[in-house]
């Protein structure tokens, strides 16, 4: 019989206090390369209020950085995906609860706002902005990967779900993610980050978008086959001309990403996802 591997143990302090200074991170510290694709985009753009909008989100980048307070005031609702060892164990509490206190604590020390409201019809202010929302996946080995999305509504709130004929194609995903991005990408704070999940069902056509826009920033699709529906999707979405904050210009996305998923043979779920400029992301393994 094979030996049983020796568990970790982590307290929810570690995880708290991760979760905490990952929500102050993301909030006020540009992701690595950021800065690299708005000065290409700028540098691509004529000159106009388009080139000038580009000139100010690396303005705002900059101050951030120094000042140390939020790249948007919209500091939007915490995504959380957090890949879990099956040799971890979490010694004196639940791993949700201590990635909602760290949240919080985040939040509150981090002076950031609070987006949140008790109730979709009721509107009544949350006093801090947890719970976060959890995905959460088990994987081999001892250690707790936790990836932060900080998800503002102006790009939230032009995603969208829908089901398209089983067996559309390339071509139908690409004007598929155009429409999308050409209804609502002036109101996400452009040049976006488009996410594309397709396949799976309702439910994780989404949440593979959101893994979407997690991809760091310049690297590639681990699958080489989705690479040229990537370049597709965002030459597709450029060719709109919304352009940065929606002036009008060449770069309206900065990079498309697309995470599949296997699904019913007479479904195929796609979601798209945009993210806004300040594109805001934090990365820890504990």
């Amino acid at each position: 019989m094979k030996p049983a591997a020796e568990v970790r143990l982590i307290s929810t302090v570690e995880v708290e206090e991760a979760l905490a200074a990952m929500c102050v991170e993301a909030c006020t510290r540009p992701p690595a390369g950021l800065r690299n694709l708005l000065e290409a985009a700028r540098d691509t753009s004529p000159g106009g209020p388009g080139r000038t909008a580009l000139e100010l989100c690396m303005r705002n980048l900059d101050e951030a950085e120094s000042t140390g307070l939020p790249i948007c005031q919209d500091t939007g609702i915490a995504v959380v995906f957090a890949e879990r060892g099956n040799r971890l164990v979490i010694s004196d509490g639940s791993l949700a609860d201590a990635i909602n206190r760290g949240v919080e604590r985040g939040y509150r020390e981090g002076r950031l706002r609070n987006s949140l409201v008790s109730d979709p019809l009721g509107r009544i202010p949350l006093p801090s902005n947890s719970p976060a929302v959890l995905h959460l996946d088990e994987v081999e080995g001892d250690r707790l990967k936790l990836s932060l999305l900080v998800k503002g509504a102006g790009s939230e709130n032009v995603s969208v779900v829908g089901m398209m004929p089983p067996l559309s194609g390339e071509d139908d995903v690409v004007e598929f993610v155009k429409g999308v991005v050409n209804a609502g990408a002036a109101g996400a704070c452009p040049p976006v980050f488009v996410g594309v999940g397709l396949g799976g069902n309702l439910e994780m056509c989404g949440v593979l978008a959101k893994k979407a826009l997690m991809r760091p920033i310049g690297i590639p699709n681990a699958n080489p086959g989705l690479r040229p529906l990537e370049k597709r999707i965002l030459e597709a979405a450029n060719s709109t001309g919304i352009g940065p904050q929606g002036f009008g210009g060449p770069v309206t996305a900065l990079e498309a990403r697309v995470e599949t998923a296997p699904c019913h043979m007479a479904s195929l779920p796609i979601a798209v996802c945009l993210g806004c400029h300040a594109h805001r992301t934090s990365v820890r393994s504990l």
